[in-house]
């Protein structure tokens, strides 16, 4: 009887503990207990176990005030852009050429793939292969991951493209 009481007791004591967790909603990297502010932004809700968030520090960065003035504040040196370190005109010249290099290394190797793709895509009908004859639905999903593909050639090369723009000019070879 006793054992019985206590197991009881002990049960009794549980439940209200398990049932005082909220359920949590998680917003990106934030989480939340509030239904309603979860719902208007449209978080998830977090199953499987309690969640425990512990709120780092702040980078020193960060917690020094940008003042424009000479103050005490304006002290924090380890992040000043006068402190970081100078590199010379030819060398900053020679590691905007090389970067130019890799760039339109880059961007050959991006066209020349882009190129295949195009061929193989041939206008939204690719050959059709022997998988393809058997399956008409495998065939509609390679031609719609070639499309995919095919755009993803065409915004690679923008990119690499406007990352050459964003490049000192090229400088001219001396006479």
């Amino acid at each position: 009887m006793n054992k019985t009481l206590i197991t009881l007791l002990l049960i009794a004591a549980v439940v209200p503990a398990v049932q005082a967790q909220d359920r949590i909603y998680r917003c990106g990297n934030e989480y939340t207990n509030n239904a309603q502010q979860a719902k208007e932004r449209g978080c998830k809700l977090v199953e499987g176990g309690n969640v425990t968030v512990v709120q780092g520090t702040r980078p020193a960065s960060a917690a020094a005030p940008a003042t424009g003035g000479g103050g005490a504040a304006a002290t924090s040196s380890a992040t000043s852009p006068a402190m970081a370190p100078r590199v010379s005109n030819n060398e900053q010249k020679s590691r905007d050429s090389d970067a130019r290099a890799i760039l339109e290394s880059e961007l050959r190797k991006a066209e020349a793939r882009h190129a295949e793709l195009l061929k193989e895509y041939n206008n939204g009908a690719p050959e059709r292969n022997a998988l393809d004859l058997r399956n008409p639905q495998r065939y509609t999903e390679r031609t719609a991951e070639l499309k995919a593909s095919v755009a993803r050639s065409e915004s690679d090369i923008a990119g690499i493209k406007r990352e050459i723009a964003r490049l000192p000019a090229p400088a001219a070879p001396a006479n």
